[in-house]
């Protein structure tokens, strides 16, 4: 049983570190729930806080990846019309466009980091925001960026303990 675990913990915490790269993945919660499986497992005894600060810090990622990217847009003088744009922009680039066969780059990491550029350019440019729209979508792109390197950042760490307790 425990080394079902173990492999479960690993799986789930590569899922992680996938998760932080691809949105719409909940990376952090991956990598916190492979914590909590190899706390389940023979490899580590993790305490009850130890489990609750991880979660506590995952839980704060999930929701610093969200607002970092609406404050970047803000920031640099970007409006609802901005971020919104800048949404769709990701849902298209992720789920759309490959659907109609159609990727950009290697993997569609061009289209994961244009997409929500673009989209925060146009939604401003829709709205008539011609001085702010590339601000607007420079201030979208580096919220995105900013957050996908927190989480993996973090799914990475994870996954790092996880391999170390493994070890031992």
């Amino acid at each position: 049983m425990s080394i079902v675990l173990i492999v479960a913990a690993v799986v789930l915490s590569l899922l992680g570190i996938v998760g932080a790269i691809v949105p719409g993945l909940p990376g952090a919660l991956f990598s916190w729930l492979a914590l909590l499986t190899l706390g389940f497992s023979n490899a580590a005894d993790y305490s009850l806080l130890y489990l609750g600060i991880y979660g506590a810090v995952a839980i704060v990622i999930s929701i610093i990846d969200y607002v970092v990217p609406i404050w970047g847009t803000k920031k640099m003088g970007g409006t609802k019309a901005g971020t919104k744009g800048s949404t769709w922009g990701l849902i298209i680039s992720l789920f759309i466009l490959p659907l109609l066969g159609i990727t950009i780059g290697p993997f569609g990491i061009i289209g994961i980091l244009a997409g929500p550029f673009l989209g925060a350019f146009l939604g401003e440019k829709w709205k008539g925001n011609k001085e702010s729209a590339i601000r607007s979508a420079f201030g979208s792109f580096l919220g995105f960026v900013c957050g996908t390197l927190v989480k993996t950042a973090y799914g990475i760490w994870v996954f790092i303990v996880i391999l170390l307790d493994i070890i031992r």
